[in-house]
């Protein structure tokens, strides 16, 4: 429940935030296709889960990120339909993106959208599980 609390009151901040300006100068410059390079402390991290960990990250994805990515990861869901940018397709970043790229932006978050970085609300453990459950999107 305080998860939801807290997630609910980052949402809406990032959009306060976001709707006050501080653009980038590019805003297409982390496009799903041109991802930008995971940092040494993450990089060449793998999925220590294995596939049957996806129903739990089923749960996590359901309670954490289904209000802006959609129930089915493709960005649409009713807390993002109003966010600049738009939340990321993850049925599509997916394919492109490595374990070790999508720990780091779900750990950390990113600068300038309203993803928030989840390390300290989730575990690393809930992290991976989230990660296996997005392997199975499409």
């Amino acid at each position: 429940m305080i998860n939801k609390i807290l997630f609910v009151i980052l949402v809406l901040a990032a959009f306060v935030l976001t709707s006050c300006g501080g653009s980038s100068a590019n805003p297409d410059a982390d496009v799903i296709g041109t991802l930008a390079s995971v940092p040494d402390e993450f990089s060449g991290q793998a999925n220590p889960l294995g596939a049957d960990a996806a129903a739990a990250g089923a749960n996590v994805f359901r309670n954490n990120c289904e209000a802006c990515h959609g129930q089915h990861g493709h960005g649409d869901g009713p807390a993002g339909a109003s966010l600049v940018p738009a939340p990321k397709n993850l049925a599509s970043l997916q394919t492109l993106a490595g374990d070790d790229y999508l720990f780091w932006r779900i750990s950390n978050g990113k600068d300038g959208t309203a993803m928030i970085g989840w390390k300290g609300v989730l575990t690393d453990e809930q992290i991976w599980q989230v990660i296996a459950f997005i392997r199975t999107l499409k």
